[in-house]
C-alpha cells in the first residue's frame, strides 16, 4: 500500500511541472482570445488562437497538442484526487484510533 502511494505521489510530482506551461498557455490564450472575440477584433488576433491550438510558428503541434494537454490534465486530476482520498481516509482512521 505504501509503495502505491509513493508511486502516485512520484507520478504527480513528475507530471505537474511538465504540464504547468501548456495548461497556463491554453488557459491564458483561450481566455484572452474569447475577450478579443467578444470585442469584435478576433481577426487581428488569429495568432493567439493558433497558439491556443498548439501552432507555434514553424512548430505545429495542432494534431497532438490537445491530446497531450488532456492526457496530462487527466493524469494530474486522477493522481490528485486519489492522493486526496487517501489523505482523508488516513486522517479519519487516525482520529478514530484516538
Amino acid at each position: 500500500m505504501r509503495n502505491y502511494q509513493a508511486r502516485l505521489r512520484q507520478l504527480h510530482r513528475i507530471v505537474a511541472p511538465i504540464m504547468i506551461l501548456p495548461i497556463l498557455l491554453t488557459l491564458i490564450t483561450g481566455s484572452v482570445y474569447q475577450m478579443v472575440d467578444l470585442s469584435g477584433k478576433s481577426e487581428d488576433f488569429d495568432w493567439l488562437l493558433a497558439w491556443h491550438k498548439g501552432h507555434f510558428g514553424s512548430l505545429n503541434l495542432e494534431i497532438v497538442y490537445p491530446f497531450l494537454n488532456a492526457l496530462g490534465l487527466l493524469t494530474l486530476a486522477i493522481t490528485g484526487i486519489a492522493m486526496w482520498f487517501r489523505m482523508r481516509r488516513n486522517s479519519k482512521n487516525r482520529s478514530q484510533e484516538m
